[in-house]
């Protein structure tokens, strides 16, 4: 795994170029595999459930693929009023995304699990509060224009062009990258 110490190989179950980032500055060496899994949208589940549900399935289905391996599935999602922001479609709902957290605090929930030969040996999530500046349209598509935002959950990175943005946050910034990188790597030296 790297310096930080233990015996099995570690699995990256993502295709996220941030948390592949996140893992490497801290040190650790890993495979990246991309297990096809069918992602949960169920609503009516809490955020902390959600993307613990949805960690879990990538995190069993990359330790089937890689037998013996500890596997790490993530999950990052945006909620606002209760409702999870994943992905946008398209640009249209891009902007409609970071219209809605415009002015507003929000949160970000990343669930992490670890798993190896198809048992998970352990969960986690953290929640990081972050309030937006009050954006105009203009504001917004300059910063989209700097940013891909059809590739992160809630149409924004909060690693780029943070001033644009960000009013200020309560919580860990790594979550908000994609992977909560203290708590990550105290669950790594737990289960090596």
């Amino acid at each position: 795994m790297s310096q930080h110490g233990t015996q099995r190989p570690l699995v990256l179950a993502s295709a996220s170029p941030r948390r592949v980032e996140l893992l490497h500055a801290a040190g650790f060496e890993f495979e990246i595999i991309l297990p096809q899994v069918e992602e949960a949208h169920d609503a009516a589940l809490t955020p902390e459930a959600l993307t613990i549900e949805n960690a879990r399935r990538k995190a069993l289905a990359g330790s089937v693929l890689r037998p013996g391996a500890l596997v790490l599935g993530a999950d990052t999602l945006v909620y606002v009023d209760g409702e999870p922001l994943g992905k946008p479609a398209d640009m249209a709902e891009a902007l409609h995304m970071v219209r809605r957290l415009s002015g507003r605090t929000h949160e970000v929930c990343t669930g992490v699990v670890f798993a190896c030969d198809g048992s998970v040996e352990h969960a986690l999530h953290v929640i990081t509060h972050v309030t937006f500046k009050p954006l105009t349209d203009a504001i917004i598509h300059a910063y989209h224009a700097q940013v891909n935002p059809l590739d992160k959950a809630g149409a924004y990175g909060i690693q780029a062009c943070t001033d644009m943005l960000l009013d200020h946050m309560t919580g860990s910034f790594t979550n908000v990258v994609g992977l909560p990188m203290d708590e990550v790597t105290a669950a790594l030296q737990a289960v090596a």
